[in-house]
């Protein structure tokens, strides 16, 4: 995603004109020498206005239809309303939470691990207040970056329901998804993603001010362009506790579970695909060259990892399937969004390849090994190849493999980059999203299955939660 401040308030470029106006003023009536110099308040371009509207409408592409179909598709016929309903109602959920309290505590400021209620119930967004971008003095809309925002923490308790598919409660659902969004996602994003701005960083010592008010990752220096700690690992570990805690499906091993429509997982895919440059690209904030080549890292690393997925498929079990391909183009995807603004084409294809390889194992080897019935493999592809992805932008972003560093806004010029340093931030990240996920996930699967019970009954599973629990087949039989 990015790192962007909320601007608070009246802009600040506003409240600099207006100084300098009653300045003017103060001096032509001592001296009667009129100073004409003003400061015009910063205006949002409106081609990067439109982009971030559009990257909106693609995130939003994503969930529904885009996930809805790939999970619908990867389950048994039985179960394929239950896991669309569960995405819809989700997202729906998460956005309106996003907006009564969501938005506050991710993107303002608080402590080093969560924000405040300075935008409480959206209090003081207005259609002229604006926020920060990657760039020094350009601003988009704030409605545009919350609507943005909405999206990634609407759709990344989407992703965990792949995990308990098939079994669990939407009544259980729901509280649980309530609980990790407030107590995991929120925090997560705020470490990962809030800081003051690059306007701040007008010197040293005010860079040094500047970072000390941001979240606790960005200041050990992770980077996380669009969302690889914050989304993927998060939701990934949530997913897995989900299905330890859980337990098996019934039949688990002995009977049948093979995705019911391959087609419909293979348009659910390619839907994710496209959204996915709303995703990725969006999270740049302004149409600039870095975005275009965001955009381009997008496309080689999915196709890099879809590729060594299937090839590797076909290697050790003779056949290359569809559902394979559209699994490793999901684990590119999962895998380039940390890195996508900070490496280059070549850089992507080689995160591509080891993603693809690598989740690949997760869901096969891995899984089997431990024994654990993660649904559609949420932790082995978002999981796993968040952490790949997270790891390897240490890697990757080193500016003598094409990477494109970090940025020194105090010298305005890339910053020195250290590879051991930057993998240690890395690590930090990756670690702190992990436990931080896995503690809350753990406590709100107990809390709700005190409150509610987690699981259906076994009756009500073999029969199909879309009856059972909704009433509607997603077939006429």
């Amino acid at each position: 995603m990015f790192l962007s401040p909320l601007t608070t308030g009246a802009p600040r470029p506003r409240r600099l004109a207006g100084g300098l106006a009653l300045l003017g003023a103060l001096l032509t009536l001592t001296s009667g020498i009129a100073f004409a110099q003003e400061v015009a308040p910063l205006t949002p371009d409106k081609g990067d206005t439109a982009w971030m509207m559009i990257s909106t409408a693609l995130v939003l592409m994503m969930a529904v239809p885009g996930l809805g179909l790939f999970y619908g598709g990867m389950v048994r016929s039985k179960n394929v309303v239950s896991v669309c309903m569960q995405i819809f109602t989700t997202f729906c959920l998460m956005s309106l939470l996003w907006c009564v309290y969501g938005y506050s505590l991710a993107f303002t400021g608080g402590n080093a691990f969560l924000g405040g209620f300075d935008r409480l119930f959206l209090t003081g967004v207005t259609t002229a207040s604006n926020v920060a971008t990657w760039s020094k003095g350009v601003v988009i809309p704030e409605f545009a970056y919350l609507a943005f925002q909405c999206t990634f923490a609407a759709i990344t308790p989407c992703l965990i329901v792949g995990a308990f598919a098939e079994r669990m409660k939407f009544s259980a659902v729901l509280l649980f998804m309530v609980l990790w969004f407030t107590f995991s996602y929120l925090p997560i994003a705020h470490m990962v993603w809030f800081w003051a701005g690059p306007d701040a960083y007008t010197d040293a010592e005010a860079g040094a001010a500047a970072t000390a008010t941001a979240g606790f990752l960005f200041q050990k220096g992770a980077l996380d362009f669009a969302g690889g700690t914050v989304v993927h690992i998060n939701a990934g570990i949530a997913g897995l506790v989900g299905a330890l805690m859980l337990g098996k499906r019934v039949g688990f091993g002995t009977t049948p579970m093979a995705p019911h429509d391959v087609p419909m997982v293979m348009m659910g895919t390619a839907l994710l695909w496209v959204g996915w440059f709303g995703f990725n690209v969006g999270s740049n904030l302004e149409a600039t060259g870095l975005a275009a080549m965001v955009f381009v890292n997008t496309f080689v690393a999915t196709a890099a990892a879809a590729c060594a997925w299937s090839f590797a498929e076909w290697v050790l079990r003779g056949i290359p399937t569809m559902v394979g391909g559209a699994s490793g183009a999901i684990a590119g995807l999962v895998a380039i969004t940390p890195a996508c603004g900070y490496v280059g084409p070549m850089g992507s294809i080689v995160i591509g390849l080891v993603a693809g390889l690598v989740c690949l194992w997760a869901v096969t080897g891995l899984k089997r090994r431990l024994g654990y019935d993660d649904s559609l493999d949420v932790f082995g592809v978002h999981g796993v190849g968040g952490i790949v992805g997270a790891l390897l932008t240490g890697v990757f972003a080193d500016p003598a493999l094409g990477g494109q560093s970090w940025y020194d806004y105090v010298a305005n010029a890339a910053g020195e980059f250290s590879l051991v340093g930057q993998l240690t931030s890395q690590v930090w990240a990756v670690g702190t999203t992990v436990v931080w996920s896995a503690v809350v996930s753990f406590a709100a699967f107990k809390i709700v299955d005190l409150l509610v019970g987690l699981r259906v009954n076994e009756e009500q599973e073999r029969a199909g939660l879309d009856t059972a629990q909704h009433g509607a087949r997603a077939y006429a039989i």
